[in-house]
């Protein structure tokens, strides 16, 4: 897949503001004089029209050619962690992860724009400015009346949270009274007036953000008695806020669509997009990205989370240089090699068990000994230890086990032995189980060190309970590693250039050049 030149396309505008910055001190002096006055307006119109024409070069005419197999293709979406978003400098996100293989299945080069709110984006779309908008959108009857939806390809179901300790609402009649905020443009304000007919006192406030993190943040700094939220955005944001509860659903379960505008070739271009979400469907890519983005949440910890958080804060600074250093050494991710030695010992370079195991990465003294660490409580020689022993297994497993799974699999064998994990495997596909995917694996685990099946396998008993939970809890600590910061990280909308002017440069009608 080809490039694009402009990633995301609102970036654009940062150019426009150092450009801004940069003759501020010539725009607006200080003290005013009849000469810089004259030459304020000078420079301003001079500087705008240069800003204009660098904007030109990341912004298009809202008039797109067709979607058509190699053509460009320009999708509309959001920045959330749901959606769209950056580990690094790499782009992630299921959205981004489903429209990326519908551009590589048709050939097509694809480009981003990110709205930073519903109505936004709703208006891009109308405006002809993407060709589809793939944001997590839920569909109702509002937006279908305004554009064409596609198949759907996921469904979630509205949720009132709060933050525990706080008063829980327990049925609608509770809502009134509450601070309650939502989304706006979101279907909850749908749901919210179709309520309202029945509940006249029922009110609510909109908040203008691109998802619900910000939604999440209100309801933990108890700026907001209650939130509603989709329930695939709170299952992730959920682990950043986590004291942030679900109370009750709200309203029924709503399919997941793109969007496309209306117009002359808008059946020709929702046919591929459907044939597509049906291939896809049937060939399990949705499922897999489903597994790959929000599988990891599943069986998380809400305790868990805050005591990682707790930790994030508190210890990793300390460690993080190094695990950078040795993730480097052995291309690993440091988020998983950081996850992993949190599940071993908390990152404590001291930690020691009952069993004998040692060390940041828990090793016993036969495996130190084999993989040559001298001292297991030195937190360089553990952290190289268990990175060559996890890339040994990794090494070692069926070459037809393809990642994401494969990664889950050596982390389960890390914890029990490649032989209980291959007994595992066995019996999934004795169960009619696929033994290439962890969910399949993973459901057999606990049988392991079950009477009634662990005398008929290979290597016997194995606490396959807590290997089970042993990957989960990784997955669990390496996303929430990936989420570091994220709110912080998020990008910026353009900054309104109004607010940088003085007032009478505000209301002064600039000469065109």
């Amino acid at each position: 897949m080809r490039r694009y030149a402009c990633e995301p396309e609102p970036r654009c505008f940062h150019l426009f503001i150092d450009v801004t910055d940069a003759l501020r001190g010539a725009l607006f002096p200080a003290r005013p004089s009849a000469y810089n006055h004259g030459m304020t307006r000078l420079l301003f119109c001079l500087a705008w029209a240069g800003s204009l024409s660098l904007l030109s070069a990341c912004t298009d005419s809202s008039s797109l050619p067709p979607l058509a197999e190699g053509k460009e293709l320009v999708v509309v979406t959001r920045n959330t962690p749901t959606t769209y978003y950056f580990q690094g400098d790499r782009a992630s996100g299921f959205e981004y992860g489903l429209v990326r293989a519908f551009a590589r299945e048709y050939d097509m080069p694809m480009r981003i724009k990110v709205a930073f709110s519903l109505p936004e984006l709703f208006d891009m779309l109308a405006s002809g400015e993407a060709h589809l908008a793939a944001a997590g959108l839920s569909q109702s009857a509002g937006r279908d009346a305004r554009f064409v939806a596609s198949h759907p390809y996921l469904h979630q179901q509205p949720l009132v949270v709060y933050k525990s300790g706080a008063l829980r609402p327990r049925s609608l009649k509770a809502l009134v009274g509450r601070d309650i905020v939502v989304i706006a443009g979101s279907v909850h304000f749908e749901t919210l007036s179709a309520l309202q007919k029945d509940l006249p006192e029922l009110t609510w406030r909109e908040i203008h953000a691109a998802d619900s993190l910000e939604l999440m943040q209100l309801v933990t700094d108890e700026k907001a008695d209650l939130a509603i939220v989709d329930s695939i955005e709170f299952s992730i944001q959920q682990q950043l806020f986590p004291r942030v509860v679900a109370a009750m659903e709200i309203g029924d379960s709503t399919p997941i669509v793109w969007y496309l505008p209306r117009g002359e070739r808008s059946e020709t271009s929702l046919e591929l997009v459907n044939e597509f979400i049906a291939r896809a469907t049937e060939q399990g890519q949705i499922a897999q990205l489903e597994r790959e983005h929000f599988g990891r949440w599943e069986h998380a910890s809400r305790v868990g989370s805050l005591t990682f958080q707790r930790k994030m804060r508190e210890d990793l600074p300390e460690w993080q240089p190094l695990l950078e250093t040795v993730a480097e050494e052995y291309q690993m991710n440091w988020r998983l090699l950081a996850a992993m030695a949190y599940q071993e010992s908390h990152w404590d370079p001291a930690a020691r068990s009952h069993t004998g195991v040692r060390g940041m990465m828990m090793l016993t003294r036969v495996t130190a000994n084999e993989l040559g660490v001298e001292d297991r409580t030195d937190p360089g020689q553990s952290l190289r230890g268990g990175a060559r022993f996890f890339k040994d297994l990794l090494r070692r497993l069926p070459s037809d086990i393809e990642e994401p799974d494969r990664t889950f699999m050596a982390l389960a064998a890390y914890n029990i032995g490649m032989g209980h994990l291959e007994d595992a495997r066995i019996m999934t596909q004795q169960e009619g189980g696929d033994p290439h995917l962890w969910p399949d694996v993973r459901a057999q685990l606990p049988k392991l060190q079950n009477p009634n099946y662990f005398p008929m396998t290979k290597f016997g008993f194995a606490e396959g309970e807590q290997a089970a939970t042993y990957v989960d809890n990784i997955r669990h600590y390496e996303g929430l590693l990936s989420f570091q910061n994220l709110p912080e990280r998020r990008i910026l909308p353009p900054i309104q250039v109004d607010a940088l002017l003085p007032d009478n440069l505000r209301r002064a009608e600039l000469p065109v050049l």
